[in-house]
Order: C-alpha cells, then sequence, then structure tokens
C-alpha cells in the first residue's frame, strides 16, 4: 500500500488509488493548479474582465466621470488595459475591450473621464 500524497495516510482499497479521500484529492489538484504558470494569464485575464465590468456599469450613457477612488475601491486596477487611444489634444485614453478612461485632476481630486469606443475612434 502507498501512502496519499497529500496528508500521507496509507490509501485503503483498490491497487491503483492514489488518494486516501476525494477531500484530500481535490486539494491535492487545487494546489497544483494555484501553483501553476499559466494561472498568470487567467488572473491577468480576471483582472481585464473586473476592469471591464466597472467601467460599463459607470457608463451608462457613453460618457461619465467618476472620482477614482471609488473604481478603485470597488477593484479596478488602471495598470491592466487592453489597448489605447490618442485624442487630438494628445490625452492618452485607455481601454479595456470597448470601455475606456482617462484620468484628470480636477481640484486637487483624481477622477476618471470614462467613454466608449467609437468608431471614429478607429481612424486615428
Amino acid at each position: 500500500m502507498d501512502n496519499c500524497p497529500e496528508c500521507g495516510e496509507e490509501v485503503k482499497g483498490r491497487i491503483d488509488k492514489v488518494f486516501c479521500s476525494p477531500y484530500c484529492k481535490s486539494t491535492y489538484h487545487y494546489k497544483k493548479s494555484r501553483d501553476d504558470e499559466q494561472n498568470l494569464y487567467k488572473k491577468i485575464d480576471n483582472q481585464l474582465k473586473l476592469n471591464r465590468r466597472l467601467l460599463k456599469s459607470y457608463n451608462k450613457a457613453g460618457k461619465a466621470v467618476i472620482r477614482k477612488e471609488d473604481l478603485l475601491n470597488e477593484g479596478f486596477n488602471p495598470k491592466y488595459f487592453t489597448h489605447y487611444w490618442k485624442n487630438q489634444k494628445g490625452d492618452i485614453y485607455l481601454f479595456c475591450y470597448e470601455f475606456g478612461f482617462l484620468e484628470k485632476k480636477e481640484n486637487e481630486k483624481s477622477k476618471y473621464v470614462l467613454v466608449q469606443w467609437q468608431e471614429y475612434m478607429t481612424k486615428n
């Protein structure tokens, strides 16, 4: 008989059985997948999806302004974006898929101008 790779208990039952219980099997595979290098891509993808969902929820009309801290408190991370667009004034909007944001300072407070991707933006 072999020992369980998760808890070290003796494995009883079939000769090809590896784990002592379904709990140990699940725990072992969860820990293994958590440490997997591809998990980085999942984290990035999840953050991009969260950013998009937040931008969409605060931008109902196609353009909006929101305090930066409100968005950050909900889990928004401005370091994760899919692409950018530079307007004629030189302002750079960062986008999470079709929803974008631009950081502005008004009265010593940081705010985000939220926009939605428009057809004219592809011509720049």
